[in-house]
C-alpha cells in the first residue's frame, strides 16, 4: 500500500475542529499534535459557522450528547459543508438510546459526510442491520462487515470505516480490507475517537475523489503505530499503551507503514 498522505499530514499541519465527548477530548487533541496535525475542541453554537468554516476538517462525535452539542453539530456541519471542508462523523453507540438513534439520523440527513467511521455495532445500526451491540461497545453479530461498509458508503454517499479486530473501509464499489492492529486498542477508552479524527487529518489533505485513499490510510497508519506501541506490554498494560500510542503515532514513519501495512483490496 502506498503511504502518501502522513508525511502530507506532517507538512501542512490541517486544523481538525472536533465537537467530541468529554472523554475523548484530551486524548483526541494529544493524538492529533502527534500526528502532525492541529486540534481544536469547541462546541458553543455561537463560533460553530465561524470555525467550522476556516478548519481543514470537521470532526462530530456523539459520545456525551445534550440538546446544545446536537444544535452546534449541525451548525458546524451544514457551514463545513458550504465552504468544502470535509465532515467526519463517530457514531458513538448510534443505536443505544433513543437521543442516539435521532441524533445519527439527523445528522446523515441534513449534512454531507465525507467519511462515517465506527465499530462494528455502531455501523450496523446506520446500515439497519441486525447485531447485538452493548452500550458504546462493538458487541456481536453474525452479518458481513464488508456488505455493512458498503451499503453505508453507497446510501450516504460517504466513506464508510469499520473498526474492529480487522478494519473495512469502502466507497461502496471498491473496499480495503486491513487486517493491522492489537487487542490493546479496545482496552483504551475514546482509542476510536482518536482513530476518527485522524481520519479527519488525513481528508483535510486529500482531495475528495481520494478519500477512500486517505481514510484507509489514516487507519493503517494508525493500527500500525498501535501494533508498535504494543512491543513488548503485556495484555494488562493499556495505561502504558495509551500513552506509547501517542508517542508512537509521533514517531511512525510512511516507510515502516509501507512495510508492515497488511491491506486487501476486494
Amino acid at each position: 500500500m502506498e503511504i502518501k498522505y502522513l508525511d502530507q499530514v506532517r507538512a501542512r499541519n490541517p486544523l481538525v475542529h472536533n465537537i467530541t465527548n468529554i472523554v475523548a477530548a484530551n486524548f483526541s487533541a494529544n493524538g492529533l499534535l502527534a500526528i502532525g496535525a492541529s486540534p481544536i475542541m469547541a462546541d458553543s453554537v455561537d463560533e460553530m459557522a465561524e470555525l467550522a468554516a476556516v478548519s481543514s476538517a470537521v470532526v462530530l462525535n456523539i459520545g456525551t450528547l445534550n440538546k446544545q452539542k446536537v444544535e452546534a453539530m449541525l451548525v458546524a456541519g451544514k457551514s463545513a459543508n458550504r465552504a468544502g471542508v470535509p465532515v467526519v462523523l463517530d457514531p458513538v453507540g448510534a443505536g443505544f438510546t433513543q437521543l442516539r438513534r435521532e441524533t445519527t439520523a439527523q445528522l446523515l440527513a441534513e449534512i454531507r459526510f465525507a467519511a462515517v467511521r465506527g465499530n462494528a455495532g455502531e455501523m450496523a445500526h446506520i446500515a439497519g442491520v441486525e447485531w447485538h451491540a452493548k452500550g458504546v461497545d462493538a458487541g456481536s453479530g453474525s452479518a458481513d462487515l464488508h456488505s455493512i461498509a458498503q451499503r453505508i458508503a453507497q446510501q450516504y454517499s460517504c466513506i464508510a470505516a469499520i473498526s474492529g479486530e480487522t478494519d473495512y473501509v469502502s466507497n461502496g464499489s471498491r473496499t480495503a480490507k486491513l487486517n493491522n492492529g492489537t487487542p490493546l486498542f479496545p482496552k483504551v477508552t475514546a482509542s476510536g475517537c482518536l482513530l476518527s479524527t485522524i481520519a479527519g487529518a488525513f481528508a483535510a489533505v486529500a482531495v475528495p475523489e481520494d478519500y477512500l485513499h486517505a481514510v484507509a490510510e489514516a487507519c493503517t497508519v494508525y493500527a500500525v503505530a498501535g501494533e508498535l506501541a504494543a512491543q513488548g506490554l503485556q495484555p494488562a498494560q493499556s495505561g502504558s499503551f495509551a500513552w506509547k500510542l501517542i508517542d508512537s503515532l509521533a514517531a511512525v514513519s510512511a516507510q515502516e507503514v509501507a512495510a508492515r501495512a497488511k491491506v486487501e483490496w476486494i
